[in-house]
């Protein structure tokens, strides 16, 4: 039976059998019997990071010390407030810094992007996620939206229904004008930014 450590677009951390091609963490969820609790985050360091690290193989929940959350993709791992990590993607958190600054005016200390993140990420009162609806026509590639009640990738002005076995042929909304997004607004400047998270293959072919 797999763990539960997937992460969906709507923050939800589910077990699945779903294979993802990033990992990451926001603490130590789990308890003794490798199930998590009622809390969903330890730190607002919300980070994704690559599933191989120099050939070290961990245990996804020692106890105590942190639980391996999986993302299907960077898209689905921005979706959900995180960001990537300056350790094991450093180069990617420098690209990633470096958009945040062309639409903050200056370039912010990790800890700083977090809490900006936090801020947008959780309701402060239900502690469930908190989503803006935006202008399908103005959201760029890579963001995620709620369409027809499900999570979608929006690429190339058009959207592709998510899910573990990737994403489905794209659909160009008519008349739809707003529309829920689940990318923070702090995810969707960097992506406006210009950096690009990494698309699982399947997005790529469904537009060919």
């Amino acid at each position: 039976m797999p763990l539960q450590n997937r992460v969906l677009p709507t923050q939800d951390i589910v077990a699945d059998p779903g294979r993802g091609l990033l990992m990451g963490n926001r603490g130590s969820l789990h308890g003794p019997d490798r199930r998590l609790g009622t809390t969903r985050w330890r730190s607002k360091a919300w980070i994704c990071c690559v599933l191989d690290w120099k050939g070290v193989h961990r245990d996804p929940m020692p106890p105590g010390r942190w639980t391996a959350l999986f993302f299907f993709d960077e898209a689905v791992a921005l979706a959900a407030g995180h960001r990537p990590c300056h350790y094991c993607r450093r180069r990617d958190f420098l690209l990633y810094a470096g958009a945040w600054a062309q639409g903050h005016a200056q370039r912010p200390r990790a800890a700083e992007m977090d809490a900006v993140l936090h801020s947008q990420r959780v309701e402060s009162r239900t502690r469930r996620q908190r989503t803006t609806t935006q202008y399908l026509s103005e959201l760029p590639d890579g963001a995620m939206v709620r369409f027809d009640g499900s999570p979608a990738l929006v690429l190339g002005q058009r959207v592709l229904p998510w899910s573990w076995e990737g994403y489905g042929e794209p659909v160009s909304p008519r008349g739809l004008l707003e529309i829920e997004t689940l990318t923070p607004p702090a995810n969707l400047v960097v992506l406006r930014g210009g950096f690009t998270p990494l698309l699982h293959t399947s997005a790529y072919s469904q537009l060919r």
